[in-house]
């Protein structure tokens, strides 16, 4: 039976790893950083070491370095890792590793590249069960703010995301619902713990408290790299919310934010009377940030997590538009032409209005009354309190 170290820091890639590989008949053991990873080879004595490249503290060049010119050895050393940077690539290659493997990439194909190294056909060891399933480049946590979703939420379409999609953490946010959303959540997220969880707001606070909790919750956990959220009626579907993931990962932008932009080649569908107080509201909007946002609206935000407390530390002070909020704090925080240069707004492939929106025609009049309140706040009131 072949042995396999794995060594990566982020555990959500770890746990898919491991079980795939135990399924497949190999031993394997993990180790969540590079010093433990080391002291782990001395003992399991591995056929076969994976090393993710960037870790905090010893880094994957440094653990292949290790076990070439402190150990002397030579197994087989394959790098799995989202660092696609030419010069990186060939420094492992030069430390004497055996192959590179670029994330994202299918679990099916870590499996025959593993086999070719063994000398085994590869199709005796691919697994159906994981056909189509990813590991991610990054880890993404996903806050999902429910209240009364009893009815509508589409649970099967995140569990298929999460089994294809591996690296994603989705956390869904019970907002003191007065229905059976909190029980139909824990049966969502029962035996997929690692990939679903429920966090649980005992009164209802509204989205903008729901989403502030749900994200600081998701911000204690060191492996996520972004930390964004998406409507639990997934008006914006989750490939489209992937699409914003990918801009942000090779992108030196922090917030990546979802568009409803009316085009050809995108399902966009508002109700009429709705799509003109949007765009009657978004002109007001765009009047108090001094930015030319089409939409800061959408319900679909991808952040990079070291914004995550100067965004989300303080509750917001409207109940709907927490979003201008996010781009007002960013503003205040960077100045408002960085502030430009960090966010960026991507235009989504679908976008349905879905039935039972909580937000009804006469709660949109209460939103110019909101967004004065926040033209006051964050341009006089926060800064005669900052001096």
């Amino acid at each position: 039976m072949k042995k396999i170290l794995a060594i990566d820091d982020q555990q959500l890639i770890l746990l898919s790893l491991e079980k795939h590989l135990t399924d497949l008949g190999y031993t394997i053991k993990c180790a969540s950083d590079g010093q433990t990873g080391l002291e782990l080879f001395e003992t399991f004595q591995p056929d076969i070491v994976i090393v993710d490249i960037n870790m905090d503290g010893m880094s994957g060049l440094e653990v292949i370095k290790n076990i070439r010119q402190e150990k002397k050895s030579d197994v087989k050393i394959l790098v799995m890792s989202g660092n696609t940077d030419e010069d990186t690539i060939i420094d492992g290659f030069d430390l004497g590793i055996d192959d590179y493997m670029k994330k994202p990439l299918s679990l099916n194909e870590i499996s025959a590249r593993i086999a070719r190294i063994f000398g085994i056909k590869s199709e005796k060891l691919l697994d159906k069960s994981s056909k189509g399933q990813m590991l991610q480049r990054h880890c993404v946590g996903v806050v999902i703010p429910c209240y009364n979703e009893e009815k509508r939420l589409l649970s099967k379409e995140f569990i298929d995301f999460t089994h294809s999609n591996l690296g994603y953490h989705l956390c869904f946010v019970n907002d003191g619902s007065t229905d059976n959303t909190l029980e139909v959540l824990k049966k969502l997220s029962e035996g997929r713990e690692d990939n679903i969880s429920v966090y649980n707001c005992a009164k209802n606070g509204g989205k903008g408290e729901a989403v502030r909790q749900g994200v600081l919750h998701l911000a204690k956990d060191p492996q996520l790299d972004y930390i964004g959220y998406l409507d639990a009626d997934l008006s914006t579907d989750l490939q489209d919310f992937d699409d914003l993931v990918k801009t942000i990962e090779s992108s030196t932008f922090k917030i990546v934010s979802g568009s409803r932009m009316s085009r050809m080649g995108a399902n966009i569908t508002k109700e009429s009377i709705r799509e003109i107080i949007s765009k009657t509201i978004n002109l007001i909007i765009r009047n108090i940030l001094g930015m030319s946002f089409n939409d800061t609206q959408c319900g679909a935000k991808i952040m990079d997590r070291e914004i995550v407390n100067e965004v989300f530390r303080e509750k917001f002070i409207t109940k709907w538009l927490f979003d201008v909020e996010i781009f007002m704090k960013m503003r205040k925080h960077y100045g408002k032409e960085k502030a430009i240069s960090y966010i960026c707004e991507q235009p989504l492939k679908r976008w349905i209005h879905a039935d039972g929106s909580k937000l009804s025609m006469k709660d949109s009049i209460k939103i110019v009354g909101q967004l004065a309140q926040i033209a006051y706040y964050y341009n006089f009131k926060v800064k005669s309190n900052a001096t």
